[in-house]
């Protein structure tokens, strides 16, 4: 049987580069396979940067905004302003961004164009729109992490209000519901499941896919209870699944068998601690969350594999004003690139 490469790996902090700079709010990562990255801005668009130190920001003027500017209460708490999220690749090439602040899902072309896909369904809005995910078959998932006002309620109620949505040929349509801090979701490699972070359970769950959109035979992946609030996640070849915990900023990895290996620890164990206890007893404020970071992505929010072998790791962060980056051991898995 062949070896897993991550068992007894850890990432060298001293191998890691860094990749942009004076970013804003890098949640979210896509990797083309000709070397250029992109990351979500709180400006309102994404960046585009090359590894010669070439950056540029695409943003619509009419959605832009200076997270700089902004206290964290206002950014991260109240989410004012477009917050593009999560991100995807169209079959154009162009984005599909989940926006964290304009609570849409929306499509921006390169040179800026900005058209919205989704604002509500049934005539209600859509909630905390976080993540978008396109298929194979070019249908567009995407996930609402809670209706909850503000979002950070919901880290006390813990309420399992989150969803999981598809926009296909019939329309837009919620295919799931009932989860507990819906997050980020990708598919194996033939499509056959569907994982989903469930960032305020601590785990991950996952469903079987149909032709038709359905999703049926909902449980939990791994651990009942992670260390920590996932957010971001990624495949690797070898059948791993990477996750990064949040506020805690840990990189993890779940082996097909179900190991949990800790591949980075930057967190801060006091904050975190505190974290933890006022999340047990419902008490979790915007200082206690403000508090608990580390020092390479702070609040490190997604894990991306670029480069043209796929073994170069990005990390996104919410709080993070560059991109840090490693080499893996195993290659990632290929994402879906536009047509």
């Amino acid at each position: 049987m062949t070896k897993n490469p991550l068992k007894g790996w850890q990432v060298d902090r001293e191998s890691i580069r860094f990749l942009g700079s004076d970013l804003q709010r890098p949640e979210c990562i896509l990797a083309e396979p000709d070397g250029t990255v992109w990351s979500a801005d709180a400006r309102g668009g994404m960046m585009r940067l090359r590894h010669d130190a070439d950056q540029r920001l695409v943003i619509p003027t009419s959605t832009a905004t200076t997270a700089a500017q902004t206290s964290f209460e206002s950014r991260y708490v109240a989410a004012q302003g477009s917050l593009p999220n999560g991100v995807a690749f169209d079959e154009n090439g162009d984005f599909v961004i989940a926006n964290w602040g304009t609570d849409r899902i929306e499509r921006m072309t390169r040179d800026g164009r900005i058209q919205v896909l989704c604002s509500e369904i049934d005539g209600q809005p859509l909630g905390k729109a976080n993540f978008p995910l396109r298929d194979s078959r070019n249908r567009l998932w995407f996930t609402v992490t809670t209706r909850e006002i503000p979002w950070t309620k919901q880290l006390n109620t813990k309420a399992s209000d989150g969803y999981i949505a598809l926009i296909d040929e019939r329309g837009v349509r919620v295919v799931a519901d009932g989860f507990c801090g819906t997050n980020e979701i990708r598919f194996d490699p033939r499509e056959e499941w569907l994982y989903v972070v469930e960032s305020t359970a601590w785990r991950i769950s996952r469903l079987r896919v149909h032709t038709d959109g359905t999703l049926s035979d909902r449980e939990v992946f791994g651990p009942a209870t992670l260390p920590g609030f996932p957010d971001g996640f990624a495949f690797d070849s070898f059948g791993n699944l990477w996750i990064t915990l949040i506020m805690s900023d840990q990189l993890v990895a779940l082996t097909p068998d179900g190991e949990l290996l800790t591949l980075l620890n930057d967190g801060n164990p006091q904050a975190t601690a505190e974290l933890h206890r006022h999340f047990a007893a419902g008490t979790v404020t915007p200082e206690v969350m403000a508090a608990a970071h580390g020092e390479l992505a702070p609040w490190m929010a997604s894990i991306t594999f670029g480069g043209p072998d796929l073994q170069t790791a990005y990390l996104g962060s919410l709080r993070g004003t560059t991109l840090p980056y490693f080499r893996s051991p195993v290659p990632g898995q290929p994402m879906i690139h536009w047509h």
